[in-house]
C-alpha cells in the first residue's frame, strides 16, 4: 500500500491533489483541519491535511512514470516507505484511541449517533470538542441532544440559508442527472407565481431529453407560464430579451456527468451565469459526500450560490447535508421531499436541519 498525506487550503483542492497524485481508486484514512503558517503565533491559517492511500496494482502509473512533488505535500520516504506507512497508521490508531479515551460515556454516544447520520468522522468530532470545551451537564442525554442542536446550528447559522425573497430576475438549477431539478423548478415557479404573484417564465437548455422539455411543457401549461426553449448561446438570449418585464425566470439545464470537465464548459457556452442570477446547484441527499464534494469542486468556474437538497423523503439521513455547509462553507435554499408540485418543497434552515439530525437521539438512546 501506498500512503501518502496532501495539505491544501480545501477540501476540495486536496481532493484535487489525492487523485492528481493516487487516481480515483485512492482510499481516504484521515481528514482534518489545522492551522499553519502565520507569525509570531498570529495570523494562522486553515490547512486541510488528507492522508490517502491507493494499492499499487491499482495505479495507473509506469513504473518510471514521476511526478513532481507539490511544496505543500509530504511524500512517502523512497528510501523506507513501509516505515512511513506504519508510523501514518499507527498515528491513526493512536488519533481513535485517545478519541475513545477522551470522551464521556454520553458524547461517545452522541458521537456514534452523528456518524450513524453519516456526518463525517471530521465534523462530528469538532461538534463533541467544541461541546467538552463549553462543559456544562454532559451526564443528561435529553440536555446532550439540545447542546448537539444548538452546537450545530451555531457552527451553520452564520452560512446563507433559505431563499425568502426573489430578489434576482433569473434562478438557475445545474446538477447531475436524475436529482430532480426539473421538478423542482415547478415548484419554485408555483410558489413565486401563487403565493408571491410574480410573472414568471421558463426557459430550458435541457435539449438532450425530449422528456425533459416535455415535462416542463406539462408545468408551464398547468401553471400558465410561458416557456422558451434554447439550444444555444443565441437561443438563451433571445429567452432573456423576450422575459424582459418578468419579475422571474427559471431556468433548467441539462443534467449531465459533471465529473466531466467538459461539460461545464459546455454550460457555460449555453448559459450566461451573470451578476442578475442565482446560481443553484441540485443534489440528492441519497447521494455520498464524496460524490457531493467532486460536483462541487467541478463548478469551481460558475458562481454557485446555494445549494439544493432533493429526495430528503428517501433517506433518514440527512448529515451529508452539514458535510456539505460545513466543509465547503456554502448555504442551502431548499429542501424538497417528493414529486408533489408545489407543496413538497420548503425553505431550509440551519435550526431545521441541526433538528432533523439529532431527532430522537435521546429516546433511542435511553430505551
Amino acid at each position: 500500500m501506498r500512503v501518502k498525506k496532501f495539505q491544501a487550503a480545501t477540501m476540495p483542492e486536496a481532493m484535487k491533489k489525492v487523485r492528481t497524485e493516487l487516481g480515483t481508486d485512492a482510499v481516504i484514512l484521515n481528514s482534518k483541519v489545522k492551522k499553519s503558517g502565520g507569525f509570531l503565533g498570529l495570523f494562522k491559517k486553515d490547512i486541510t491535511e488528507v492522508i490517502a492511500a491507493i494499492d499499487p496494482s491499482d495505479e495507473h502509473q509506469t513504473k518510471h512514470e514521476t511526478k513532481p512533488v507539490e511544496r505543500n505535500e509530504e511524500p512517502v520516504s523512497p528510501l523506507n516507505p513501509n516505515l512511513e506507512i506504519m508510523e501514518e497508521l499507527k498515528n491513526l490508531r493512536s488519533l481513535i484511541q485517545n478519541r475513545k479515551e477522551a470522551y464521556p460515556e454520553k458524547l461517545e454516544m452522541a458521537y456514534q449517533f452523528l456518524l450513524g447520520q453519516e456526518i463525517s468522522e471530521d465534523v462530528a468530532g469538532k461538534t463533541i470538542e467544541r461541546l467538552l470545551e463549553k462543559g456544562g451537564s454532559l451526564d443528561d442525554l435529553a440536555e446532550v441532544e439540545n447542546l448537539l442542536r444548538l452546537e450545530l446550528y451555531e457552527s451553520m447559522k452564520q452560512k446563507k440559508f433559505g431563499k425568502p425573497a426573489y430578489d434576482k430576475k433569473f434562478i438557475h438549477l445545474v446538477g447531475p442527472t436524475g436529482v430532480g431539478k426539473t421538478t423542482t423548478l415547478a415548484k419554485l415557479a408555483a410558489d413565486a407565481a401563487l403565493n408571491h404573484q410574480l410573472k414568471v417564465g421558463f426557459i430550458t437548455t435541457d435539449t438532450y431529453r425530449i422528456a425533459a422539455i416535455d415535462q416542463l411543457k406539462t408545468y408551464a401549461k398547468i401553471l400558465d407560464i410561458p416557456l422558451e426553449v434554447a439550444y444555444s448561446m443565441e437561443d438563451y438570449k433571445k429567452a432573456k430579451d423576450r422575459f424582459q418585464d418578468f419579475d422571474l425566470v427559471l431556468v433548467d439545464t441539462a443534467g449531465r456527468n459533471f465529473r466531466d470537465p467538459s461539460f461545464i464548459h459546455e454550460l457555460q457556452k449555453m448559459i450566461d451565469f451573470d451578476e442578475e442570477s442565482d446560481n443553484f446547484l441540485v443534489l440528492g441527499l441519497t447521494s455520498k459526500f464524496a460524490d457531493m464534494s467532486e460536483i462541487l469542486e467541478q463548478f469551481n468556474d460558475i458562481p454557485i450560490h446555494q445549494l439544493i437538497f432533493t429526495k430528503a423523503d428517501e433517506t433518514a439521513r440527512k448529515g451529508n447535508a452539514v458535510n456539505m455547509v460545513l466543509t465547503h462553507d456554502v448555504g442551502v435554499a431548499y429542501l424538497t421531499d417528493g414529486q408533489n408540485v408545489p407543496d413538497d418543497i420548503k425553505t431550509a434552515s440551519a435550526m431545521g436541519l441541526a433538528r432533523e439530525i439529532m431527532e430522537g437521539f435521546a429516546n433511542e438512546r435511553s430505551s
